[in-house]
């Protein structure tokens, strides 16, 4: 249930994930049910507890939801031990346990302090949280290990559909990436273009940021994480794949509260990209009016502002209105095309971001190996 958070209210601003688990809880309601989320990352404004989420839950599921401040400890097992039947704990975020913002191999994830303890209390464990599907962490990988384990509703009907999609996808593929999280995605863009997933690959958002420095056209340093290893790693992808990349030739920066726009090359040291561009967007949409296959992630850049989400709003009205096979991804973006009652167009939403572009790739990811080991291990038990 990570949701996007509002960077100046700090509230849930988008509860579609929330929702999504409704489902899985309902098919569960006549059992005793704790709940584990991560929400954000550690150091990052979104990076809160999970009392609002409970309190979103109660609304959308009309239940009591219980809640315990705490992941691991003495207050977490003795509420876990409490619950009657056709009760719901939710616990607090996962990721305030330490092991939980690592990655492990699923021998290893077994052992870890948060599985050893848990483990004992529970008789199944449900994975429903396709967004980190990618991720071994123990909550997601160690479980499965020592108990017997089935995929959610939502997990079940992503892999569903996505295979469906898949399986009908025609050239050319247009994938829009953008967002924050630079590593992952630059990992993945090479898997897309290697598999034949991304024929055109139109970038915004910060990972256009990172492409653009790589192409001297930003001439100042970005100040993220990493940055001459992204930066490095843009260049050779640029430089292997010449003909796949676009980046953005205007943008809008933020000056004093107010949107200004510009082309890339007037840019001065300091200014920062808040959005895409009149000419990119036409740019862009004429791409995506043209393609078989459509895959947009992440937004194109600070949406949740009113005067910034002209390029977000844009390409998903390109999206929208093309004649591909749609596919929408990630939180943020869904939480968007909600907004502007786009979501009938798309054939298939899904609130995963990372996780969805590496499926694509035909990558398995940890959590359905997981899934898949479990059903062998417990199959005659």
């Amino acid at each position: 249930m990570n949701c996007p958070i509002d960077p100046e209210t700090l509230e849930i601003s988008g509860i579609r994930r929330i929702e999504e688990a409704a489902e899985t809880l309902d098919s569960l309601k006549e059992s005793k049910v704790v709940i584990g989320s991560h929400q954000g990352r550690v150091g990052n404004y979104e990076y809160t507890g999970m009392d609002k989420h409970a309190k979103v839950l109660e609304k959308v599921t009309g239940r009591q939801i219980k809640y315990v401040e705490d992941t691991i400890g003495e207050a977490a097992q003795n509420a876990i031990k409490n619950l009657e039947n056709g009760e719901i704990l939710l616990l607090d975020n996962l990721r305030l346990c330490a092991e939980e913002n690592y990655e492990f191999t699923p021998e290893n994830a077994a052992k870890t302090i948060m599985v050893s303890r848990l483990s004992k209390l529970f008789d199944l464990c449900v994975l429903d949280s396709f967004p980190s599907a990618h991720r071994s962490h123990p909550s997601i990988v160690g479980f499965p290990q020592v108990l017997p384990a089935c995929a959610g509703r939502i997990v079940e009907r992503e892999v569903r559909n996505l295979d469906e999609i898949m399986t009908v996808a025609k050239a050319p593929h247009v994938i829009v990436l953008g967002g924050s999280k630079i590593p992952d995605r630059l990992e993945a863009i090479k898997l897309l273009i290697q598999n034949g997933r991304a024929d055109h690959v139109l970038l915004t958002g910060l990972i256009g940021n990172v492409f653009m420095r790589a192409q001297a056209r930003i001439k100042s340093p970005l100040g993220i994480k990493r940055e001459d290893e992204v930066v490095a790693k843009a260049h050779s992808l640029i430089g292997e794949y010449p003909d796949v990349f676009a980046t953005p030739v205007d943008i809008a920066i933020d000056k004093d509260g107010s949107r200004v726009e510009m082309d890339v090359r007037e840019m001065g040291k300091g200014d920062k990209i808040f959005d895409l561009g009149p000419k990119t967007v036409e740019y862009y949409s004429k791409l995506i009016a043209g393609a078989g296959t459509v895959f947009i992630s992440g937004p194109a850049g600070f949406f949740e502002k009113e005067n910034f989400s002209y390029g977000t709003k844009a390409l998903l009205n390109a999206v929208a209105n093309s004649m591909a096979t749609t596919i929408v991804s990630g939180g943020h973006l869904t939480t968007a095309l909600k907004q502007q009652g786009l979501a009938d167009k798309i054939n298939h939403i899904s609130t995963a971001g990372g996780a969805l572009v590496l499926y694509l790739t035909g990558e398995k990811l940890p959590m359905i190996k997981a899934l898949e080991d479990a059903a062998i291990k417990y199959k005659s038990k």
